[in-house]
């Protein structure tokens, strides 16, 4: 085996513990996969030789090609508030398949991503890596141009937002299952109060249809709120297919072979809580339902 073939094999051992950290950086599983392509090619040209913890090295390096985008994104962002439903990953309701499950490793949910993408790049980097990757604050430092101790704060920062705004989901399938199957039962049948029951009074649903179709990016707060929202699309209920929505109890909508929306649903305690809809046709093209038995 050569020595390419060798650098090959190695940088492969790595590559799915690279994406996981460019997907929950960027929210987005086509620049996750090219800041991990970036990461292999700068490993290419430099070698092994002079490294001495080669996972580490990659860390590094992808976390600074994902700090270089989050930046180029908030520059080119003309408002602060835009809404943005990070990449879905759709599974079958059976379960999440191992290449997926490393992707989604620590209840990654739609949700606990949809408030990252509302976290400053340097909050997102410390948060990521030290919470999530349990890397040093002091190896993160250097990628920040900051100190230690600056590092902790920002980390810490991001942590409250995140606690306040993504709540832990019930780790029972069946239980979110539930949930979900409710919820669409009484918007097929147009049952307001029915609808009601199963929303935490504060719910959250955010919908993205992004750029092309910004009237319908949208955030509403409340029961009621939400639950006369959902009356309204009562014929799309018939073509909610179940699916695992980053691990957690969501559809995928179908109409005629076409996927029309992704519904991620956050379940605390039997109620929803938050429901995260992404309606881009571009981006959701590009969503893999091969998996959904279609």
């Amino acid at each position: 085996m050569d020595d390419g073939t060798e650098l090959a094999r190695r940088f492969e051992e790595h590559r799915p513990h690279l994406r996981a950290v460019a997907y929950r950086m960027l929210g987005s599983i086509a620049e996750a996969d090219d800041a991990v392509q970036e990461g292999w090619l700068r490993l290419d040209r430099t070698g092994a030789g002079e490294i001495e913890n080669l996972g580490g090295w990659l860390t590094t390096v992808v976390a600074r090609v994902c700090l270089n985008l989050l930046r180029s994104r908030e520059q080119r962002r003309e408002d602060p508030l835009e809404l943005r439903i990070p990449d879905p990953v759709v599974s079958h309701q059976r379960g999440v398949d191992p290449e997926q499950q490393v992707l989604l490793a620590d209840s990654v949910g739609l949700a606990l991503l949809v408030v990252l993408e509302s976290l400053g790049p340097d909050e997102r980097i410390a948060f990521v890596l030290h919470d999530m990757f349990a890397v040093p604050f002091d190896e993160i430092a250097p990628m920040l141009d900051k100190s230690g101790a600056a590092v902790r704060q920002l980390a810490s920062r991001a942590r409250r937002k995140v606690q306040g705004r993504a709540p832990a989901p019930d780790p029972d399938l069946s239980r979110q299952r539930l949930v979900v199957d409710a919820f669409f039962a009484a918007t097929r049948d147009g049952r307001f109060d029915d609808l009601v029951a199963v929303l935490h009074p504060d719910v959250v649903l955010r919908s993205d249809g992004g750029p092309n179709r910004p009237r319908q990016s949208v955030v509403l707060e409340g029961a009621r709120t939400v639950a006369s929202q959902a009356v309204t699309f009562g014929k799309l209920a018939p073509f909610a297919r179940p699916a695992l929505i980053n691990g957690a109890a969501g559809v995928a909508v179908v109409v005629n072979g076409k996927l029309f929306s992704v519904m991620a649903f956050t379940v605390v305690d039997g109620l929803a809580v938050a429901i995260d809809v992404l309606i881009d046709p571009e981006r959701l093209g590009r969503v893999d339902l091969t998996a959904l038995d279609l």
